[in-house]
Order: C-alpha cells, then sequence, then structure tokens
C-alpha cells in the first residue's frame, strides 16, 4: 500500500524481543516508491524506552525499505548532511505507524566523507541477551557491508541530489500543513465568534 504524500504518522522502533525502543511523534510522508518510503521530521518528539524524550533539532529525511535491513536518516546540520544509518529489519506499515526492529549496528557518515561504524559491542550484548539466530547475526554484519557500498558508490541516498530533492519536497509539506492549520484556527474562531 502506498502511503500519500504529506500524511502525518509515526515511526516505531522496537527490539528483537519486540519491546519498544524508540517513537518519532510526528513524521510525514515525503515519497513513497518502488525503492523506497521516505520520511521528513523537524523539531518532532523522540520518546525512549526508558520514557525519557527529546525533540530533534535540525530538519531529517528517514529512509525506508521493504526489502534492505537498514533504514537510512539524513540530517541537515549547518556544516553538511550527516547521515545517521540503523541495521534494522525491512519495515512494516500497519495504519498505525511505520515500524521496524533496531539491530543495534549503526553507520554515521559525516559531511567530510567519513565513516563510523557504531555499537558493536551493543550487538554483541544484545545477540546473546536477546537471543538473535545465527541467520539474523549474518544479515546484519551484510547490511554493514552493504551500507558501506551504497555509501562508497553514493547510491541515493547518499548522492546528494536525491537528499536535496526530497527536502524540497519536505518543505513543501511542512507549508502544507501551516496553512492547514492556519486555516483550522480560521474556521475555529469563526464558530466560537458567531
Amino acid at each position: 500500500m502506498k502511503l500519500k504524500k504529506a500524511k502525518k504518522i509515526q515511526i516505531h522502533g522496537y527490539k528483537h524481543d519486540g519491546s519498544l525502543h524508540r517513537v518519532w511523534i510526528n513524521s510525514f510522508v515525503v515519497d513513497d516508491n518502488e525503492s523506497y518510503l521516505v520520511t521528513g521530521n523537524q523539531r518532532t518528539k523522540v520518546i525512549e524506552s526508558s520514557g525519557r524524550s527529546w525533540y530533534t533539532k535540525e530538519p531529517a529525511l528517514c529512509y525506508f525499505f521493504e526489502k534492505e535491513w537498514f533504514n537510512i536518516i539524513a540530517m541537515f546540520k549547518k556544516d553538511g548532511i550527516h547521515y545517521y544509518c540503523n541495521v534494522s529489519s525491512p519495515y512494516v506499515y500497519d495504519s498505525e505507524a511505520i515500524k521496524y526492529i533496531d539491530y543495534d549496528l549503526d553507520i554515521r557518515v559525516y559531511p567530510n566523507g567519513r565513516i563510523v561504524v557504531l555499537d558493536r559491542k551493543e550487538f554483541e550484548t544484545n545477540s546473546s541477551k536477546l537471543n538473535y539466530s545465527e541467520d539474523i547475526i549474518k544479515i546484519a554484519n551484510h547490511a554493514i557491508t552493504e551500507l558501506k557500498a551504497w555509501i562508497k558508490e553514493k547510491r541515493p541516498p547518499f548522492d546528494d541530489v536525491t537528499v536535496k530533492l526530497n527536502l524540497e519536497t519536505f518543505k513543501k509539506v511542512l507549508d502544507y500543513h501551516k496553512e492547514l492549520k492556519e486555516t483550522k484556527n480560521i474556521e475555529r474562531n469563526r464558530k466560537r465568534d458567531k
């Protein structure tokens, strides 16, 4: 099922045992094509499994895949585009939220091209604690290799052109929702004034 552009949506990340890991409260669909689903968020509330919450700062685009074992977040900071890649299950959408299982391993890509693999220790701990199968361990390690290849080859969304086009679309989506909110406020005020 293709998701409609500008649809307001939540994102739920889970752990292998089914426990909720992290929730992004407000995101918007930017694009849903045969390759991936793109959502955008800015200053959205994120709730951790511990109950702690925080707000994102800069605009971010999230790329979700139905067949790849990772998702990619492009963050637009003052010094350039930073990418944060999560090794995860392919996503599903069930009308409540976009959902995926987080498998700990991450890659951070800096604007200068530097690549850092993160959370190997967490992956090893959770492999044992959460009983990852040999297949999951192989898939997760292969996802790191695959991501490095995508980054090196500048495959979308690492090609800059794709993310910049998606960012422009996201800005239009935000403008649309701002206008919608203003229209609703005007209507609410009219009804109240009658």
